[in-house]
């Protein structure tokens, strides 16, 4: 249905708070998370998800490149994106110290074989930056990120108190637990750039959003298989 003419335009920050709640995963959608918060998952998932994370990086930070490149016209959206990649080459960087405290050595990643069900995400995200509207991407991730980061929270905490990981190894979780207020702030922008220029179309956004989650649930769950 038509938005009334006198109706007033919904903001950005409107927007992307009806996402996040809107999409919010339920709270038994991931499986894995409440056991390592419990210290029951075994200690080696963290072997699996440190190896299978060099490869969602490696392709997350190609989306964004590429996703900042088709925004080159709307300097907000690219802005994000830009953000975004540049985000992935530090999250890699904290991730090595999870891998050193694995024991992974260049060969082990060299050899490693993906598992399907944990690379679905960035293969869904690298679907977005093809063909996508730029700032409806922006919208899912935003959502998606909010429940990516809560888990990272609840598993930092865990590894401290139940895996004893040093600080080093913790630091990637930490990393995306903590609030990164000039990504939010870049969202804003991108976003109310998308709904001023009449390019972002929030229930396509969704649809993005619900299928983001369902692969992150599917990344945990396939940590295990």
């Amino acid at each position: 249905m038509a938005r009334p003419a006198d109706a007033p335009s919904p903001t950005a920050t409107a927007v992307l708070d009806d996402a996040v709640r809107a999409l919010a995963p339920d709270a038994d959608a991931n499986r894995l998370v409440p056991r390592i918060a419990a210290g029951e998952a075994p200690r080696d998932v963290f072997t699996t998800f440190a190896l299978e994370q060099q490869q969602v990086i490696a392709s997350d930070r190609i989306s964004f490149q590429h996703l900042a490149r088709r925004a080159d016209g709307d300097p907000p959206v690219a802005d994000f994106f830009d953000l975004l990649a540049r985000g992935e080459a530090l999250a890699l960087e904290q991730l090595a110290g999870l891998a050193d405290s694995c024991g992974l050595t260049e060969r082990d990643r060299a050899n490693y074989r993906p598992r399907p069900g944990c690379q679905a995400y960035p293969s869904y995200v690298a679907r977005l930056a093809l063909g996508a509207e730029p700032a409806d991407v922006v919208i899912a991730l935003t959502a998606n990120f909010a429940a990516w980061g809560g888990y990272c929270a609840t598993v930092a905490r865990a590894t401290h108190d139940h895996y004893a990981f040093p600080d080093t190894a913790r630091a990637f979780f930490t990393f995306f637990a903590e609030p990164a207020p000039d990504l939010a702030d870049q969202a804003r922008a991108a976003v109310q750039h998308g709904l001023d220029t009449g390019q972002s179309r929030p229930a396509a956004a969704h649809r993005y959003g619900r299928l983001l989650q369902a692969y992150e649930e599917m990344f945990w769950d396939s940590l295990t298989d």
